[in-house]
């Protein structure tokens, strides 16, 4: 895959896709039914455009973390969809003050020369988020290129459903019309992790949520203490609920690249005293260096709270059971 940091200056080769165009905080599968719209409306080669810092940063800067996704997590996720083309354009006051029609003709048709673009129904885009799905398609006819409007996705029990113009509508296993679901979006995922429902925020993911990151070096408690973790940087995040996870553990560069089972602690670490949140892993059945590699941990089950014990050995004594209760739940995968 292809990576670009601007819409000027690129050379023939690089112009022409048919792209998608959006945040895809989280690529759920919402994002998924625009990305195989835009595969199956071109024989371009599939691109993406997307924005570096996502637009809510830029604006509010100082808001609370809110990203399911920082920028390599979005292409490593990417990637492994077979996007060809990933165009993550730089979010700035000259982008930001754009009017719709501009952006259309200065990024869309004259910078990226796209041949289609697809978005949600929910679209907006241009200086004050002005613009429309079905303004992009009159800029289209235009200026050159296609304009698809892809539905809305929902879930409701274990079906994915279309949301249409007319509401949302699904289709349970009889192939009957079944109630109104949930609509799948980066706010409903971010919900399901704040309250501790991993597997409910996979569904509408269409994947594990993973955190990615590199392998930082923190106290070293956990080796002291029988079970050396691997610790990983939460800052820019949506916080999940803090607690014990059981997690998939994908170790993505250095020489012990390959996938293993783990237990995750996501939190603040109560037992050391007052500390910024964030994710220690421990890889069961695991001997070797990871310090400065890049890791892909995926929460999949919750499974208690942070909590403060009374001893280190009660502790070590919870950890062991923890690791147990991960390992069963992993097992049954």
């Amino acid at each position: 895959m292809q990576r670009y940091n601007t819409w000027t200056d690129l050379t023939a080769a690089d112009r022409g896709a048919s792209v998608a165009l959006g945040n895809f905080d989280g690529v759920h599968l919402g994002h998924r039914s625009v990305i195989a719209l835009t595969q199956s409306a071109s024989s371009a080669p599939l691109g993406i455009v997307t924005f570096e810092p996502h637009p809510r940063q830029f604006f509010a800067p100082h808001a609370p973390a809110f990203r399911l996704m920082n920028a390599e997590a979005r292409a490593h996720r990417m990637e492994k969809i077979g996007v060809a083309r990933l165009y993550e354009l730089p979010f700035t006051a000259a982008l930001a003050g754009m009017s719709a029609e501009g952006f259309a003709r200065t990024v869309l048709a004259a910078g990226l020369g796209v041949t289609h673009v697809v978005v949600g129904a929910d679209f907006r885009f241009g200086k004050g988020r002005t613009g429309t799905a079905t303004d992009l398609q009159a800029f289209g006819r235009s200026l050159g290129f296609g304009v698809t409007v892809a539905d809305l996705v929902a879930v409701t029990g274990a079906d994915l459903v279309a949301v249409t113009g007319a509401g949302r509508v699904s289709v349970n296993g009889a192939g009957q019309v079944a109630n109104v679901g949930t609509e799948i979006s980066s706010t409903s995922i971010r919900s399901a992790l704040s309250q501790g429902r991993p597997r409910d925020a996979a569904r509408m993911l269409g994947h594990w949520h993973r955190i990615e990151g590199a392998v930082l070096h923190g106290e070293k408690r956990g080796r002291a203490l029988g079970f050396p973790t691997a610790n990983m940087s939460l800052a820019g995040l949506h916080l999940p609920r803090f607690g014990i996870y059981a997690s998939k553990v994908d170790v993505l560069s250095g020489p012990h690249a390959g996938s293993y089972d783990g237990a995750a602690s996501l939190g603040v670490r109560p037992m050391f005293g007052a500390n910024q949140p964030n994710l220690e892993t421990y890889l069961f059945d695991f001997d070797g260096d990871l310090y400065g590699e890049h890791l892909s941990v995926a929460l999949v089950d919750y499974l208690r709270p942070e909590l403060k014990f009374d001893s280190l050995p009660a502790l070590i004594t919870q950890m062991q059971a923890d690791c147990q209760h991960a390992r069963t739940r992993l097992a049954a995968l």
